[in-house]
């Protein structure tokens, strides 16, 4: 069985986070381990607290995992501050992942903030080189750019911009700039830029207040699937259908906006 590390923030909520990630791991068919880089008080309204992990016991989770299991894939997702990002970079550096998906996770769906203001500057220069694959959505495409993005031309030209932002550190990981933002009734199309080509992933929009996670779960998934052996174009496909899916069958809990059903396929 292919073995994925997901570092990222816990989401007391159970939609979002590791929560989410973990989910996603075993109904894409891999096997998932943790390293928890905050604890948040979240749930489908919002995020009323967060509780970064000492950089220590950070250290320690990764050791504790790579030292042992190992992995064939590592996703990151909420890393909170600066000096959490570093403490990631320099152990992703030091153990090269043969797959790393880099998920920029500055705001939650129900607009909370999960990544300090100084810390930007540090996911692209210390953690952006080593992905293999990076997923911003559109307000993080704008926010790592420094303007906006809210179409679907934008996002062409921000998958593009990054790519490049990426070589000139050193890097080749390919962008995917979520679509999910931009305001287009009928579909919601994400764009993929690998240095040489783009192609564009569509699906239809869906009429749900269930889209909490979709990032965590879109770049889990692909991590699930690039650990499996596909490509990066196959795995991003795959994944994206697995988020449609799981947001074409989810249940409307709570009352903001609800998670998905990460396990659809599972018959009671």
């Amino acid at each position: 069985m292919k073995r994925v590390l997901t570092i990222a923030g816990s989401d007391s909520g159970g939609g979002a986070g590791i929560q989410a990630d973990l989910k996603t791991f075993v109904a894409n068919g891999v096997y998932g381990m943790t390293v928890v880089t905050a604890l948040t008080a979240q749930n489908t309204t919002g995020t009323y607290g967060i509780h970064p992990i000492p950089i220590a016991f950070v250290r320690d989770q990764f050791n504790a995992v790579a030292t042992d299991i190992g992995f064939d894939a590592v996703k990151t997702g909420m890393l909170a501050n600066q000096w959490v990002i570093r403490e990631v970079a320099g152990l992703l550096a030091s153990c090269k992942p043969a797959h790393l998906v880099v998920d920029p996770v500055m705001v939650a769906t129900s607009g909370s903030k999960l990544l300090e203001d100084d810390a930007c500057s540090v996911l692209k220069s210390e953690l952006l080189p080593l992905a293999t694959l990076v997923t911003p959505n559109m307000p993080e495409a704008s926010a790592l750019l420094g303007r906006e993005v809210v179409t679907n031309e934008d996002a062409k030209a921000a998958a593009y911009d990054l790519q490049k932002l990426i070589q000139s550190s050193g890097g080749s990981g390919a962008v995917l700039v979520k679509g999910g933002h931009a305001e287009n009734p009928d579909a919601s199309v994400d764009i993929l830029y690998d240095g040489k080509e783009f192609q564009a992933f569509s699906a239809p929009r869906l009429n749900t207040r269930c889209t909490h996670g979709t990032g965590c779960t879109l770049a889990s998934a692909c991590a699930a699937w690039l650990a499996r052996g596909e490509s990066i174009p196959s795995a991003v496909e795959k994944a994206k259908q697995y988020v449609y899916e799981a947001m074409s069958n989810a249940e409307p809990l709570g009352k903001g906006q609800g998670p998905l059903n990460h396990g659809y396929l599972i018959k009671t």
